[in-house]
């Protein structure tokens, strides 16, 4: 089991950056990992995956050519650069894993079952 704590949310204007950070308990080279937001009154979304060894990564469109997900294993540690933000990135951000190594190629889809609490993204106009 893998515990996960997110951090390097906060308060930004609109085109501005933030990177997030999530720490891992353990290792995390046997896990691939994701981020997903939810913005209030809205479900949990989608926004990026990372395979394993990190040559594989997966976004969901509203994010691509801004947000960049990257990990260090070595740090137990996964990233996400978010770049010229806008005020619908606003939302809560939640690092996950799933460590089934069996599971489906298709990133996004994965059956994610470790979460961390989430860190708060807010983007104003």
């Amino acid at each position: 089991q893998v515990q996960l704590i997110e951090s390097g949310g906060g308060l930004v204007q609109a085109g501005g950056s933030l990177r997030l950070s999530c720490a891992a308990s353990g290792r995390t080279d046997t896990y691939v990992m994701a981020w997903f937001r939810q913005a209030p009154g809205k479900e949990r979304e989608f926004v990026a995956a990372i395979s394993r060894s990190g040559s594989m990564t997966d976004y969901t469109g509203s994010v691509k050519g801004r947000f960049t997900i990257s990990r260090d294993n070595a740090k137990n540690t996964v990233y996400l650069q978010m770049n010229s933000l806008k005020p619908e990135d606003t939302g809560v951000y939640h690092c996950t894993a799933d460590g089934d190594p069996r599971g489906t190629p298709f990133l996004r889809l994965r059956k994610y079952d470790y979460w961390g609490q989430g860190t708060q993204v807010t983007v104003s106009s």
